[in-house]
């Protein structure tokens, strides 16, 4: 971690003054779940506040559970956007298909929103930071290498999301995508393995872009709504043609499975005759 986004406490300096930049770095999406604070002496340092001061503000965060410390491992932000939904109601929405059309219905409206708002508000470093992931996302797909063209893909919904400058909406939007990334929903690589499915996605992708980078808010919505509008149309096309891959499956172990028996059967009607 970067220890240049702390900066030195000017005033009162305090516990809770260093809590209050730390819990500012987290809500701003600045520090993000399991990113490690740097050591303590740099830390106090960096924030211009004595070591015990430190070790008193980082505890008070560690019992609020913003951040936690591994044995030999320093100090990270906690895991706090996994906790939205618990464990019962994951396992819920990952056994009922009709959670997933209706978390693309939610998306398709929230991102929307944040496509817009992004493309309004986007700094220069936000489009910066864009440009890089969507160069790294062009590269994955040139490169086919899928891995990392789908991890990027969630990458790139994040950041926009953080362009649009809105600290609510920040955060629901990464409890929408870590559900996403971890297959609660669907299987993201059966959309993508569709036939023209990734020249289709990083299209819309670079569509968003553009219209952020453009400072387009109507572009930018209209994109974003696209995009979700495919992915809706596509998942349920890669969940039925997984399902007619099962059945044919299916087929032909049953039908090799009673290739001899016929066989046989055929044999003995021969000699029979």
């Amino acid at each position: 971690m970067d220890s240049t986004i702390y900066s030195r406490i000017e005033q009162s300096r305090t516990a809770d003054a260093v809590v209050h930049q730390i819990e500012q770095l987290i809500l701003e999406g600045v520090l993000r779940d399991g990113d490690r604070l740097p050591a303590e002496r740099d830390l106090a340092v960096r924030m211009d506040v004595s070591r015990p001061i430190l070790r008193e503000a980082l505890k008070t965060l560690e019992t609020r559970g913003l951040l936690t410390t591994r044995r030999g491992g320093g100090t990270h932000v906690a895991n706090i956007v996994g906790e939205v939904f618990a464990e019962p109601m994951r396992e819920l929405i990952a056994s009922h298909p009709k959670a997933t059309a209706d978390y693309l219905e939610y998306r398709r409206e929230v991102e929307a929103v944040a496509a817009e708002m992004a493309a309004r508000r986007a700094t220069d470093a936000d489009k910066a930071l864009l440009s890089d992931i969507v160069a790294r996302m062009e590269h994955a797909h040139a490169t086919a290498d899928f891995e990392a063209e789908v991890e990027i893909d969630v990458e790139f919904h994040n950041a926009v999301g953080e362009c649009a400058h809105n600290l609510i909406l920040l955060h629901t939007l990464r409890s929408c995508y870590r559900l996403l990334a971890e297959g609660v929903f669907f299987n993201r690589a059966r959309v993508y393995d569709l036939p023209g499915a990734r020249e289709d996605l990083l299209a819309q992708h670079q569509a968003i872009f553009h219209a952020v980078r453009e400072g387009d808010p109507e572009a930018a919505r209209s994109a974003a709504v696209e995009h979700i509008s495919y992915v809706e149309r596509a998942s349920v096309a890669a969940e039925r043609a997984s399902e007619w891959e099962r059945v044919a499956a299916l087929r032909l172990q049953q039908r090799s499975a009673s290739m001899p028996a016929r066989a046989a059967r055929s044999r003995s009607a021969i000699t029979d005759r």
